[in-house]
């Protein structure tokens, strides 16, 4: 009898918060890596913007999507900023115009060819709410290099800048899991319910805590049934 072959891990771009970076990011979701380990393989990229109170001048010359930086403040970086003189974000910011989104995509962009090829890409905070618009533009056939099957968005939100607003203007149809705790001061879950309709396949895991990535064991079923919907 033939020996049934073991399918392959999925592998997923993973898109940090801001003030983080790849490095930390991995190190934050270390618990998330270990509870899927046979499904998934997580990749990390670090954003092209510097967080100018958290930077030194030369730090920013970090490869866009590198993985392999230092941990700690000097290393803050984000994917666009919504106080376009301060060099600063705030997810609540109301905003006609950002700065240094255009270049984030780039960023992702040459991730997804030196990196890839991935299944799926998974976003946290600002990266979450960055995911949301790549999934747009991959939709609108204005990146052909995208071809994420899935998306998984922790504690999103939907961007609070006008021009932004292009992004929403109908509802996408990638297939998407939104994961939010229910205490969360940073990203309040209101923020990341109003996100859902812009997806029209949204499934939904809440968890009782904060601002973080949750991967207790009682999320695991949630995360593996969607999982297993593209292995």
């Amino acid at each position: 009898m033939a020996a049934v072959a073991s399918r392959s891990p999925l592998r997923i771009l993973c898109i940090h918060g801001y003030r983080q970076n790849g490095s930390s990011f991995r190190e934050k979701t270390g618990a998330l890596r270990k509870l899927l380990k046979k499904q998934v393989e997580l990749v990390y990229m670090t954003a092209p913007h510097c967080v100018p109170q958290a930077c030194s001048g030369e730090s920013s010359s970090t490869p866009q999507h590198s993985v392999s930086v230092s941990g700690g403040d000097e290393d803050s970086r984000g994917w666009w900023f919504s106080d376009v003189q301060a060099r600063a974000f705030s997810a609540q910011q109301q905003c006609e115009e950002s700065l240094g989104l255009d270049e984030s995509v780039t960023a992702v962009r040459e991730a997804v060819k030196d990196l890839g090829p991935f299944d799926g890409i998974l976003g946290f905070s600002q990266g979450a709410a960055l995911v949301a618009m790549l999934c747009s533009l991959q939709e609108q056939n204005l990146e052909p290099e995208f071809s994420f099957r899935f998306a998984v968005l922790v504690a999103g939100f939907r961007s609070a800048c006008e021009e932004h607003h292009k992004f929403y203007s109908a509802p996408l149809l990638i297939p998407s899991l939104h994961v939010f705790g229910l205490e969360d001061r940073v990203i309040p879950d209101k923020m990341s319910r109003e996100l859902l309709p812009t997806f029209q396949d949204a499934q939904v895991l809440t968890h009782p805590g904060g601002h973080f990535v949750p991967a207790a064991s009682a999320h695991r079923q949630t995360y593996q049934d969607f999982l297993k919907r593209f292995q």
